[in-house]
């Protein structure tokens, strides 16, 4: 932790839309039974926006459960910069590369927003595994969908433009993380150009000029903390059209 003492809830007590979690994380993979063991471990804690959970290169080894809210994943490039490394949601697992290996912290988690979580030790986490085959086959799936979500990121891009780059990381993000409406969805967490220059392997003008052609050709529209997709069809289109 960054030293910043969270906020506790009362035991038992979940925040809205916690107990629901989509089919391709974690906690939505798990059968009922498995599901409960799981989040009968550690302890439930509430962090506020911009919270440090984890640092990269730090000797933890503790587990978060993300029950609600939305976490990123960053690392130091070489240039010096936090690159964006990956975006986490409530059902996911993160911190568990640590937890078994031993090793530092490979990245810098961040809460985007309020979340809640689960913490547990890397004892009381290993013991669940080590017990119970399930989780520990899901645990091994969900680390394994991570690898390939990386490696088909960095394939995905080869020989594409900015713009194009651009819209996949849009596409991919608003289909895993984004909340659906009507033609579009929306992305309510804060995600910077920065970020976006880094997911994409574009520089932060080239992504400014992206995002104002996006927005004057009505595919996307920004708010306060948020981005909306107008329309996913055309972002699709836009994504994954042939390219010259």
């Amino acid at each position: 932790m960054d030293g910043t003492a969270p906020r506790r809830r009362a035991p038992g007590r979940l925040a809205a839309g916690e107990g629901t979690w989509p089919g391709s994380s974690l906690l939505g993979s798990l059968a009922a039974p498995a599901r409960g063991r799981l989040l009968a471990l550690g302890a439930v804690r509430r962090y506020e926006a911009d919270h440090v959970l984890m640092r990269e290169g730090e000797r933890t080894a503790f587990v978060l459960v993300l029950l609600h809210g939305v976490v990123k994943a960053t690392g130091r490039a070489p240039d010096g910069r936090d690159a964006l490394l990956a975006v986490r949601m409530g059902g996911d697992l993160v911190g568990e590369f640590a937890a078994a290996d031993g090793g530092p912290r490979s990245a810098t988690v961040t809460t985007c927003g309020d979340v809640v979580a689960r913490a547990v030790s890397r004892e009381e986490f290993l013991a669940c595994t080590r017990d119970d085959p399930g989780i520990a086959h899901a645990v091994n799936a969900a680390v394994v969908a991570k690898l390939r979500a990386a490696n088909t990121h960095r394939v995905d891009f080869t020989g594409c433009d900015a713009a194009t780059r651009l819209a996949r990381v849009l596409h991919q993000i608003v289909m895993t993380h984004g909340e659906r409406s009507g033609a579009g969805a929306v992305i309510r967490w804060p995600i910077t150009q920065p970020e976006l220059a880094t997911l994409s392997g574009t520089a932060e003008p080239t992504v400014q000029k992206v995002l104002r052609r996006f927005r004057q050709a009505g595919v996307i529209s920004t708010g306060y903390r948020t981005v909306r997709v107008e329309d996913l069809d055309r972002l699709s289109d836009l994504a994954f059209r042939e390219q010259p």
